[in-house]
């Protein structure tokens, strides 16, 4: 009877496993062809567009509206710039999305480049970066990636498998220091292999090397010599209330580290009033 049992428990699972197989694989192909689809056309984008570009000699910002011929021109310091935050209810619980933009005033339109970012202090982040790198308070990738030690001397901006390597010669320096236990080293070796290996740096080199092939839209004659170097004599220079801020901020954020650098900025404006 028990011989039975069992058989009729395994006739009904494979039952439900080749129904369900079915549909998963209907379901999987069409996610695939959807997200190749949307991966396709974003990476064709790289032929159409002309990101913005920054430049700190000059201090100003260069941007390229769609269906324009000509670049604009934007002095740094009359840059917008914003984190927004939305969230809605849907069946599966709430939704919460957030993004960052810059942008100006021109001709009565607002001229405006925005993405996604995964969190608020992400959306901050990558302002801070940009902030940082127009004020001269940044001047390489390394400054702005994070502490890890995922990028050594000689290395590529980009991840990939040197990133990988980076990341094991680190756990294992770690281990040998005793800064971590087998325990985390396991974990670690766990996660990797949960998350297929090296694969995912060899799609990242994969794109990178698409990327080049494929080429970018060239830039306009105008951008090309407003991306030219100048002489350091010919370097724009700070407003000098633009100095009389910072000035505060820094004060204030060596006053109080911990406190949020939305607060520092908004009690800065509140004292100005």
């Amino acid at each position: 009877m028990l011989g039975d049992t069992f058989q009729d428990g395994w006739e009904s699972a494979k039952g439900i496993f080749l129904v369900s197989g079915h549909y998963a694989f209907i379901a999987w192909f069409f996610f695939s062809t959807m997200f190749f689809l949307i991966w396709l056309y974003h990476h064709n984008l790289f032929t159409k567009v002309i990101p913005t570009r920054f430049n700190r000699q000059r201090r100003e910002v260069c941007f390229m509206p769609d269906g324009a011929t000509e670049p604009l021109f934007v002095p740094w310091e009359s840059l917008s710039a914003w984190v927004v935050q939305a969230q809605g209810a849907t069946q599966y619980g709430v939704i919460r999305q957030y993004g960052m933009g810059m942008g100006f005033e021109h001709e009565g339109e607002l001229v405006r480049v925005e993405f996604q970012c995964g969190s608020v202090q992400l959306a901050i982040s990558n302002w801070e970066a940009v902030r940082g790198y127009m004020e001269y308070e940044l001047h390489d990738l390394s400054t702005l990636q994070d502490p890890l030690g995922l990028q050594e001397p000689g290395d590529p901006p980009h991840e990939g498998l040197h990133t990988f390597r980076n990341a094991r010669a680190g756990l294992h320096r770690r281990l040998r220091d005793k800064e971590v236990g087998r325990i985390y080293a396991f974990f670690w070796y766990v996660y990797h292999v949960m998350t297929l290996w090296t694969l995912p740096n060899h799609l990242v080199e994969w794109e990178i090397k698409r990327i080049a092939k494929v080429g970018r839209r060239a830039l306009p004659p105008a951008m090309q010599a407003w991306s030219e170097p100048l002489p350091p004599e010919q370097w724009a220079k700070p407003s000098s209330e633009l100095l009389r801020l910072s000035a505060k901020v820094k004060a204030l954020i060596k006053r109080y580290p911990r406190k949020p650098i939305t607060e520092v900025y908004a009690e800065v404006y509140r004292s100005e009033r």
